[in-house]
C-alpha cells in the first residue's frame, strides 16, 4: 500500500507569503538599475567640447556672456529680439556657444537653455525663466538642434503668444500644430546628415507652415551644428565645420530679421 504524505497547508502559506514579500524588492532592485543605467546614460554626454567652444564663451567689448541658470550672450547695445536654443540630446549646452556668440555679435540676445539629464524633452518650458528675466526684448524666437528642436516646437505649440518663429536644426515637430501657427519657421538641415536624413526634412514639411523657409547645407552633417565631436550613425561631413556653422547662423539670422521687423 502507497503512503500517503501529508502536507503542512500552514507552512505551505507561509512560503507563498514570503515569496510575494520578494517580489516587490525584486521589482524594485530592477526599475534602480535601469534607472540608474539610464541616468548615467543620459549625464555621459558625447565627448567633451571642443576648445572652439571654450573660446566663444569668453567675454569681449562686444558680447558679455554670463553662465548662470543658463548660458546668455548679450550684445554691447540693448537687444529688442532674442534667440533661446536648445541642445541635442546628451550634448552639453557650451557646444552650441559658437552659434551663440556670432548671433549675439550681429546685436541679439542669444541664450542656451541647459537642460535636465542633458535631454531638453524633460523640460520643454525652460524659456519662459530666460523671458521673464530679459523682459525688455520685445521678439522671440526659439529653436534647437536634434531633439531639442522638437522640444523647442513643443514649447512653441503652448506659447503662440510670446513665441515669433521657431528655427529647426537638423530637427523637425512632433506633430501638425504648427501648420497654421503663423510663425516664421526655417529648417535647417545637411545633406550629409545620418540621423536627421533629408528624407526625415521632407517628411516634416506637412506638419510645417507652407511658408517654412528651408535650409539645404550641403555636404553638412549632424555633428557639425555643433561643438561636441563625432556622434554614431551620422556620416561625414564634406565640408568644413566652420562653415556649417557660418550657414547655420546665417539662416537664423535670416529669421531673427524678420520678426524683427
Amino acid at each position: 500500500m502507497a503512503e500517503v504524505i501529508v502536507v503542512d497547508s500552514g507552512e505551505e502559506q507561509k512560503t507563498k507569503r514570503r515569496l510575494w514579500l520578494w517580489i516587490p524588492l525584486i521589482l524594485f532592485i530592477t526599475i534602480a538599475i535601469l534607472g540608474g543605467g539610464f541616468v548615467f546614460w543620459a549625464l555621459n554626454p558625447f565627448v567633451e567640447i571642443d576648445d572652439v567652444a571654450y573660446s566663444a564663451m569668453q567675454s569681449d567689448d562686444n558680447v558679455t556672456v554670463t553662465d548662470r541658470a543658463w548660458l546668455a550672450f548679450l550684445p554691447h547695445s540693448p537687444p529688442t529680439t532674442g534667440f533661446i536654443f536648445y541642445p541635442g540630446g546628451r550634448v552639453p549646452a557650451e557646444a552650441y556657444a559658437p552659434i551663440a556668440r556670432q548671433i549675439a555679435e550681429e546685436g541679439y540676445l542669444a541664450v542656451i537653455v541647459y537642460s535636465p539629464l542633458n535631454l531638453a524633452i524633460f523640460n520643454t518650458n525652460s524659456a519662459t525663466p530666460v523671458m521673464e528675466n530679459f523682459s525688455a526684448v520685445e521678439n522671440w524666437v526659439v529653436g534647437g538642434h536634434s531633439l531639442g528642436g522638437s522640444a523647442a516646437s513643443i514649447y512653441a505649440e503652448n506659447n503662440m503668444d510670446t513665441v515669433d518663429g521657431i528655427v529647426f536644426v537638423a530637427s523637425y515637430p512632433v506633430g501638425d500644430a504648427l501648420v497654421d501657427s503663423g510663425l516664421t519657421v526655417a529648417s535647417i538641415y545637411g545633406t550629409n546628415d545620418g540621423l536627421a536624413t533629408a528624407e526625415n526634412i521632407d517628411e516634416s514639411r506637412q506638419n510645417l507652415p507652407a511658408d517654412t523657409i528651408f535650409v539645404e547645407i550641403d555636404g553638412g552633417n549632424h555633428a557639425q551644428f555643433g561643438y561636441y565631436g563625432e556622434q554614431g550613425g551620422d556620416n561625414p561631413a564634406t565640408i568644413g565645420h566652420e562653415e556649417q556653422i557660418r550657414q547655420t547662423v546665417n539662416a537664423i539670422l535670416d529669421v531673427l530679421a524678420r520678426v524683427s521687423r
